[in-house]
């Protein structure tokens, strides 16, 4: 990997995952190229967050650009993030605190 792809690649991540970055536990990144040099719609992408109480989220990407796959992986593995956290909160009660249940509910006129 050169250092241009590995620098892009850790950008691209941050990005995507700094705002949930204290749930996640480790992130791996493979990156290759299925053809070698006979070309085509072979580079790959494969981005494994491993979150805290939270399944593996997993995303799969490939194409003829490794950056534009580097790209779209980084955003669909931050949106898959966002649903297995969100999953988790709803999970755990309403917005994960028994005090927001009550603020919640006072704000739709409930008590």
């Amino acid at each position: 990997m050169s250092p241009p792809l590995a620098d892009h690649t850790a950008r691209r991540l941050r990005f995507v995952l700094t705002h949930h970055s204290d749930r996640i536990k480790r992130v791996v990144v493979r990156l290759g190229d299925a053809n070698g040099p006979r070309g085509g719609n072979d580079k790959f992408c494969r981005i494994q967050v491993y979150l805290m109480d939270a399944p593996v989220a997993v995303i799969d990407e490939n194409g003829p650009d490794l950056y534009a796959v580097i790209n779209r992986a980084a955003d669909r593995i931050g949106r898959v993030v966002v649903k297995h956290l969100d999953r988790l909160r709803i999970g755990r009660g309403h917005l994960g605190r028994p005090d927001a249940v009550i603020s919640h509910q006072l704000n739709q006129g409930q008590t």
